[in-house]
């Protein structure tokens, strides 16, 4: 059960679920860049992390126990 809660009371800014679906877009524009023949080292260069569903993550000192359930 040590994984049933959170461990750090770090908690994202939003309410997104997950960045998933932006993570593999991101990697499909590198990866087309890369076929292109583009130089491109990094997905970053292709893509803009700022216009991600989540917007950061914050450290939440007195969060209550029921937001640190999973």
């Amino acid at each position: 059960m040590s994984r049933s809660f959170r461990h750090t009371r770090i908690f994202p800014i939003t309410t997104a679920r997950s960045e998933k679906q932006d993570k593999r877009f991101a990697n499909r524009r590198f990866r087309h860049a890369w076929k292109q023949g583009q130089e491109v080292t990094d997905p970053r260069e292709v893509s803009d992390e700022w216009t991600f569903a989540k917007d950061g993550k914050k450290y939440w000192h007195d969060a209550p126990r029921q937001a640190m359930r999973k």
